[in-house]
């Protein structure tokens, strides 16, 4: 199988290893060139834009797109729309809003190009070894590509689920579980920086990482960020917000459905731009060492 990946950040480098390590030929196209260097590093072959990209491919053509959500999909998408051709395929692995898949789905199809919206799961290390995906679209379709992510999911790591905007929807719910997760551990241990008790921070978090009921992959991700920074003092408690967890929100709000731990959690988020906490410490070194998103130095 051969396929096109536009977008070589943080989590399309890693997709392509994870992808090259399963011999799925991959052409591999970035604005940046270095990054473009790079991909051929791992055996991809590099498009310097999209049009030698497409060229590239074999028919019925595959594209999965890894660039930021919002302006840059659109974008590219378009772009897409005006190169493929009836049959081709294309894959949105950003944290896209699932309207804009649904929009999307619908634009491409007036030209016969088959969309799915992708939402992914697992950070950095995901993509690089045994991710985890949600995915929407033409179930006609879906047999063409459920081979790519049987090869770099981890085993029942991916979901086919159906409608347009479905996979999307369903990363949008995850991220927001994800959000009040992370507060409620970040609660936890500026419960115990208040207290009377002086705690190992890092080797409390292994402890609960070792058989306790909270046990998980953020406690580990907390047990490392504590061992490099026993108190975090590096850094500022400001938890910014990628928009999944919003997006949460507003749906619940539309659906009448109680969401108050998602809602608090994302509240918290907009609380720490004003304020430094430990919580906003805690949750700041957790989304770095899963996703690599950027910390506020002290």
């Amino acid at each position: 199988m051969k396929i096109g990946l536009i977008g070589l950040g943080k989590m399309g480098m890693n997709l392509l290893q994870n992808l090259r390590d399963h011999d799925i030929d991959v052409v591999a196209n970035d604005l940046n060139a270095d990054a473009r260097t790079e991909a051929t590093t791992y055996g991809a072959s590099a498009a310097a834009d999209l049009p030698a990209l497409v060229a590239a491919l074999p028919s019925p053509k595959i594209v999965w797109v890894m660039v930021p959500a919002g302006k840059p999909t659109q974008a590219t998408l378009e772009t897409l729309g005006q190169l493929l051709s009836a049959g081709d395929i294309v894959i949105d692995g950003g944290n896209s809003y699932y309207r804009d898949s649904v929009n999307r789905h619908a634009a491409l199809a007036e030209a016969g190009i088959h969309f799915f919206d992708c939402g992914t799961s697992g950070g950095q290390s995901g993509a690089r070894h045994d991710g985890n995906f949600m995915i929407g679209g033409d179930a006609a379709t879906w047999p063409t590509i459920e081979p790519l992510f049987q090869a770099v999911a981890q085993p029942d790591g991916y979901l086919f689920t159906g409608k347009p905007g479905s996979g999307h929807y369903l990363k949008m719910v995850h991220n927001g579980i994800e959000y009040g997760m992370m507060q409620a551990i970040g609660e936890g241990f500026d419960v115990l920086s208040h207290s009377d008790y002086t705690y190992d921070n890092a080797a409390v978090a292994k402890m609960w990482d070792h058989g306790s009921v909270i046990r998980s992959w953020l406690m580990e991700l907390a047990q490392a960020a504590f061992e490099q920074d026993p108190e975090l003092s590096a850094i500022k408690g400001v938890m910014n917000s990628s928009g999944e967890g919003a997006w949460t929100v507003e749906e619940a709000i539309r659906l009448h459905v109680p969401t108050p731990v998602i809602s608090s959690a994302l509240m918290m988020r907009y609380r720490s731009e004003q304020t430094d906490t430990m919580t906003g410490k805690v949750v700041s070194a957790l989304r770095n060492g899963f996703g690599g998103h950027e910390m506020v130095k002290q």
